[in-house]
């Protein structure tokens, strides 16, 4: 399940428990429409991993919380610990392993 978060209190709440993958993208963003099906995949074949997106365009404080200043930008989380994070494009054996290592 893919849920797309726009506040920090809705942030705060997807992340807190389990294992969390945060895609930061923009609608306009090339590379970030070509790592969403990838990003969906690795999801799908994770189910004990959830998929949050968040669309800095559309949550500024969330983006600057993290920092973001390049897009695609992926985090993830462990029991609302960040783990690590990825920027930019990145092909599919590269998230998996960034979310395998975990």
């Amino acid at each position: 399940m893919i849920k797309e978060v726009t506040t920090n209190e809705e942030f705060d709440e997807v992340v807190k428990e389990g294992r969390v993958l945060v895609d930061f993208y923009a609608v306009w963003c090339g590379p970030c429409k070509m790592l969403a099906p990838i990003v969906e995949k690795v999801a799908e074949e994770h189910p004990e991993i959830a998929l949050v997106r968040v669309n800095v365009d559309e949550a500024p404080d969330l983006a600057a919380r993290f920092g973001i200043a390049s897009i695609p930008t992926l985090f993830y989380f462990n029991n609302g610990e960040t783990k690590n994070s990825l920027v930019g494009y990145v092909d599919e054996d590269t998230v998996k392993q960034f979310v395998e290592i975990q």
